[in-house]
């Protein structure tokens, strides 16, 4: 077989192994295989041999249509995977920040106007055309800073109406564009305001009639709840995800964020994919975790943007054998980042993990979060074919560096996409 591309004499070739059946824990976590001067060598879509340059120059064929890639003193890893996005919104709430800084609450600002609400309306008044535009725009950003898939939630419109609108765009941008979108249902993200107070009356709606509409319509592979205080309850959050699963769709779960209400044991007892942002997780809801093998997505940028006093436990996490993932959370309100390079380097100096850790938490971990790890999150042969080229001397650079694009060029599906 004839190679159509490939990336040859990389300083180093950093990629997990061996872990396409199931995301990497414990020690395992923080194991990379590191080829230096090495080689990816590419077959239409696929990985068709990876290995010193060398090896891989000896191994495959090349003809004149072969296009070589030098990546002489730079880093190759495996595309990077975002598994907690809200990439399709309306609007934006940059004027909070300068009430934030002054110390207005956010229920103040939720009571003139602004907070989830805000987003909701704006995403209630935006067309459909007008929401896949702003996906695409933040989907070519996400491109270029080295994300190559990412979930995307809906949960900006609360309304049966507004969420399957949300759902349809989400899906129109994953054809318009090169990075794979995986969607998530979250039509319990929140209360709208004519149900407030009416939470139960709120579910009955998501319920009986948005998920019934999603399944039918095929728009989500995965459904999600905010379990936490004043939002849903653990009855309530099982309740909406017990009706999902007998739906057919996967599980994800907002738990443990501001109080520890046990959403991660709820996900463990549910065998949900994941549980998400986990800043108060109870020592029952890990070991539950770990059990199950629930994957813990951990949005340290979150945390930060809030400016919040204490960071979800990671280090703990994966010492329990918790598999820890790591995701933006880019949103319109609490974190309005879609950088993983950023993450990279707040998951090691706030969550003390180390660059392998993060670096397997962001490919295969969260690869096999969107339920995709046999497929992306590793460079092994007959995988997709998504790579970052990184302009780095080697992978802890990548750590070292913050506030800086270091991507050099990315090759989604075979292709290059991006090249700086």
């Amino acid at each position: 077989m004839i190679a159509t591309l490939i990336v040859e004499k990389a300083a180093q070739v950093v990629t997990s192994t061996g872990a396409s059946k199931g995301p990497l824990t414990g020690p395992g976590q923080g194991i990379l295989t590191v080829i230096e001067n090495g080689a990816v060598a590419i077959s239409g879509d696929r990985i068709m041999a990876i290995g010193p340059t060398a090896e891989v120059l000896a191994q495959v064929e090349r003809d004149s249509k072969t296009v070589i890639i030098d990546a002489g003193g730079q880093v190759v890893l495996p595309g990077l995977v975002d598994p907690h996005t809200h990439v399709v919104f309306g609007g934006s709430r940059e004027h909070e920040l300068a009430l934030k800084l002054e110390g207005i609450p956010y229920l103040e600002i939720l009571a003139r106007g602004g907070g989830i609400l805000s987003s909701v309306e704006a995403t209630r008044a935006a067309s459909e055309d007008e929401l896949v535009a702003g996906g695409i725009k933040y989907c070519h950003q996400m491109l270029a800073q080295g994300t190559t898939t990412a979930e995307a939630k809906s949960g900006y419109g609360l309304s049966t109406e507004a969420e399957i609108k949300t759902l349809r765009a989400i899906s129109r941008v994953n054809a318009a564009q090169p990075v794979d979108l995986v969607p998530t249902f979250l039509g319990a993200h929140a209360v709208p305001g004519e149900y407030k107070g009416e939470a139960d009356r709120y579910l009955d709606l998501v319920i009986d009639e948005m998920l019934p509409l999603v399944v039918e319509q095929k728009l989500a592979r995965y459904c999600d709840v905010f379990c936490e205080e004043g939002v849903f309850s653990i009855e309530q959050s099982r309740r909406v995800l017990s009706a999902a699963g007998n739906l057919g769709l996967d599980l994800k779960i907002h738990a443990d964020e501001i109080v520890p209400l046990g959403g991660a044991e709820l996900a463990a007892e549910l065998g949900a994919v994941s549980a998400d942002h986990l800043l108060v997780i109870s020592d029952e809801g890990i070991k539950r975790m770990a059990e199950e093998k629930v994957i813990g997505v951990i949005l340290p940028g979150t945390t930060f943007y809030l400016r919040e006093d204490h960071y979800a436990p990671g280090r703990k996490m994966i010492e329990a054998g918790v598999p820890v993932a790591l995701a933006t959370d880019f949103n319109p309100g609490s974190s309005p980042n879609n950088n993983l390079q950023l993450i990279i380097n707040i998951a090691c100096l706030y969550l003390r993990m180390t660059p392998a850790e993060v670096i397997n938490a962001i490919t295969i971990n969260a690869a096999h979060a969107v339920g995709l790890g046999s497929e992306i999150g590793s460079l092994e042969q007959g995988k997709k074919a998504d790579l970052v080229i990184f302009d780095a001397p080697n992978y802890d650079y990548l750590a070292y560096r913050y506030g800086t694009n270091l991507v050099s060029r990315v090759i989604k599906n075979g292709h290059v996409v991006v090249e700086v």
